[in-house]
């Protein structure tokens, strides 16, 4: 269930932030609105996550797959470039949350 809640909290960070790419520097309201309430659904079901998955696991987790998955929707969707940098630091994001998953989650 830890994982289920932590997969929400990533979703819910990743709409987040694309919400605020169209918030125009919070000037507006629906994107912003949309913000707001992405973060505070993602950092309660991330306090909630916390309950059965160690934090270190859970934050890096949240962090790199968040991170990871904003940076394909700015590939796919928003039009910005694709680099052999970027495609190797999402490329270690992948294998940072495996190796997580395999030795240090229990």
């Amino acid at each position: 269930m830890g994982y289920l809640l932590l997969a929400g909290a990533i979703a819910a960070e990743v709409a987040a932030t694309t919400a605020m790419k169209y918030s125009d520097g919070f000037s507006r309201m629906w994107p912003s609105l949309l913000t707001a309430l992405g973060y505070v659904v993602s950092f309660a079901l991330l306090a909630q996550t916390l309950r059965t998955v160690a934090v270190g696991t859970a934050y890096a987790i949240w962090a790199g797959v968040g991170t990871a998955a904003i940076a394909t929707i700015g590939i796919l969707f928003l039009g910005e470039g694709m680099t052999v940098a970027k495609a190797a630091g999402i490329a270690l994001i992948i294998v940072g949350v495996v190796v997580l998953n395999l030795g240090g989650a229990h």
